[in-house]
């Protein structure tokens, strides 16, 4: 009789000293979005709404069958995600999440992983590939990137940009100016950026800008839509992390190329009001991506929206890591 692997528990520390480097993030963020259109198996997002007002609970069970005939290479695994707005004047944060892997052999636990490191990590990756294939062309000058949003989102996302935009030159609104002022500082010691600002309000980050990434809380929004065709040079990529919170309807009807990253899932958010007035979606990341769609005049939007699938993939190559070099707890079964 085989034994059953230890089920292991990884911190947030050991998320973080396991975590792939982003070269390596980008591939795994590849690797979902192609999974994706590839017809990988999601529902969407499944939630409750616990008593605090806005507050949600979210699970988001994904499989992705692998290469291996044996069924080795799949993964299969859920994300179990809670947001309580209502925890700042209590001091706690306000998003928590848990990741359970399961071996796809037998469906036995392999591992709980704290999801929180790898949200932040999965969610900038993926907007890297987004912008490495379908940012638009500068020359003489280094790309101008906006970032609005200053929190855990916009900090993970500073590092792919410099990746991914070597050279850029980065402006960060937040609605508290000294978190946007700590980032931009953040980011001027970040290899790939040139030059980084805090900007007075979203508007003045994005005036001119090639690549726009809205990051704002959406816990609740204190403004939607905002974002029109007004502020946005002709060509540039925008890329929502933040629903709609910034990004107007009229934005994604106007694009070129309007992308994103689950088609299930974002018809099914926008049936519960998250999206009024958002056109269907040109295609997925991925099928774009596999089709090798290339990168049209005028503007582009690739919104994501977040995948349990994104978060079993970069949980099973963190798990892996971490085996290898002894992280974490054994559990008890």
């Amino acid at each position: 009789m085989t034994l059953p692997s230890p089920l292991r528990y990884l911190s947030a520390a050991d998320v973080r000293a396991a975590m792939p480097a982003i070269p390596e993030r980008l591939v795994l963020a590849e690797e979902t979005l192609r999974g994706l259109a590839a017809g990988a198996e999601l529902p969407p997002k499944i939630g409750v709404h616990p008593r605090p007002e806005g507050a949600f609970a979210h699970a988001m069970p994904a499989f992705m069958a692998g290469g291996a005939a044996d069924g080795s290479a799949d993964r299969l695994g859920m994300k179990w995600v809670l947001g309580f707005a209502t925890n700042d004047v209590l001091g706690l944060p306000a998003i928590h999440g848990l990741l359970l892997l399961n071996d796809p052999a037998t469906g036995m636990p392999t591992a709980i992983l704290d999801a929180g490191p790898i949200t932040a990590q999965r969610t900038a990756a993926i907007s890297g590939v987004a912008i490495r294939a379908f940012a638009p062309p500068v020359a003489g000058r280094g790309p101008r990137v906006a970032l609005v949003g200053a929190g855990v989102q916009g900090r993970s996302h500073v590092p792919v940009l410099g990746h991914v935009l070597p050279g850029l030159e980065l402006a960060v609104f937040d609605r508290d100016p000294g978190r946007a002022a700590a980032l931009a500082e953040e980011a001027r010691a970040t290899h790939g950026v040139a030059a980084a600002r805090a900007a007075a309000s979203a508007r003045e980050a994005v005036d001119g800008a090639d690549v726009v990434v809205t990051a704002a809380s959406f816990l609740p929004p204190p403004e939607r839509q905002v974002m029109t065709n007004g502020w946005l040079t002709a060509d540039a990529l925008v890329v929502p992390v933040d629903y709609a919170t910034y990004c107007a309807a009229e934005v994604a009807r106007a694009a070129a190329l309007f992308l994103v990253d689950h088609t299930a899932q974002f018809l099914a958010n926008r049936d519960a009001g998250q999206f009024d007035g958002y056109p269907d979606p040109t295609a997925m990341i991925g099928e774009a991506l596999a089709a090798r769609t290339p990168r049209p005049g005028g503007r582009v939007v690739a919104t994501h929206l977040g995948t349990g699938l994104a978060d079993v993939v970069f949980g099973a190559a963190i798990l892996a890591a971490a085996e290898a070099r002894g992280l974490g707890t054994i559990l008890a079964r």
